[in-house]
Order: C-alpha cells, then sequence, then structure tokens
C-alpha cells in the first residue's frame, strides 16, 4: 500500500481486487474532480463543501482499496471543522500527488 514519505516522484503502487476493475478508474477520476472541487470550495471559503468531501472520501477509500484517500479525506474533513485554510490546501496538494503518482494493480 501507500508508504507515509515517499519521494515526490516515486510511483505508488496499490493492489485492488479484480472485482473492482470495471469501477476503480471511475472512482479515481472522480477524485480528480474533487481536487478542482475542493480548491474552487476552499477559495469561496465554502468549508460546509470541504467538509462533506472530506468526508465521503474517508468513508470511500479503504472500500476501494485506496487507504491514503481515506487518510487525506479524514484529515481534510477535520481542518474543514477547524476552518484551517492552509492545511485543507495543504490536503488537496498531497491528494493531487497521490492521484497522479498512483498505479493499481489488479489481483
Amino acid at each position: 500500500m501507500y508508504t507515509s514519505q515517499p519521494e515526490p516522484t516515486d510511483q505508488l503502487t496499490v493492489e485492488i481486487s479484480r472485482d473492482l476493475e470495471t469501477i476503480v478508474p471511475i472512482f479515481l477520476d472522480n477524485r480528480k474532480k474533487d481536487v478542482q472541487t475542493l480548491r474552487s470550495a476552499l477559495s469561496k471559503q465554502d468549508l460546509r463543501t470541504v467538509q462533506n468531501l472530506g468526508h465521503r472520501m474517508k468513508g470511500d477509500g479503504g472500500g476501494f482499496g485506496f487507504d491514503r484517500i481515506t487518510e487525506i479525506g479524514a484529515a481534510m474533513e477535520r481542518a474543514a471543522q477547524l476552518e484551517d485554510h492552509s492545511t485543507i490546501e495543504q490536503h488537496i496538494v498531497q491528494l493531487e500527488d497521490f492521484l497522479k503518482r498512483v498505479t493499481v494493480v489488479y489481483r
């Protein structure tokens, strides 16, 4: 799974059940769209949207085999509750970075 402090250029490999092969690409595409939605929400100070998306990622990530998305979502939800804009931005960057570097291997 995900290592805690990889180099920024390292690829991340996540093993996912072959049963999810048709829906994982859709899930990841939707998280990429979430990055844009989160940036827009943060610029508008719409912390409710940030909190809701963080909560959803926290719940959905692990079910698809992406524990790191769950971790980021939980942290983002907490940061939104605390109205911590700089921490939210850090988590958006972490999510974007993860999505750029993740490689899925179906087993």
